[in-house]
C-alpha cells in the first residue's frame, strides 16, 4: 500500500483524536475502497461477483474481444 502523509490531531492528554489527510490521498483512497460508487454501481458489482463464484463467465467479455 502507498504511505499517505498525515497529521494527527491529539487532545490535551495526547490521545488521538482525528487525523488529516491531503485531500487529493483522501479522494485516492476513496476511489481504490468504491467509497465513490452508488449503490447501483455497488449492487452490480455484487451482482458481478455472485457469477463469477457460481460459475457464470458467459456473463463476462473475455479480454480478448475487448477493443
Amino acid at each position: 500500500m502507498t504511505a499517505i502523509p498525515k497529521k494527527l490531531v491529539v487532545n490535551e492528554q495526547g490521545a488521538p483524536l482525528e487525523v488529516m489527510i491531503a485531500w487529493s490521498d483522501y479522494q485516492d483512497l476513496a476511489e481504490r475502497l468504491g467509497w465513490d460508487l452508488d449503490e447501483k454501481d455497488v449492487e452490480y458489482l455484487r451482482e458481478a461477483r455472485k457469477d463469477w463464484r457460481s460459475g457464470n463467465h458467459e456473463a463476462f467479455t473475455a479480454l480478448s474481444e475487448l477493443k
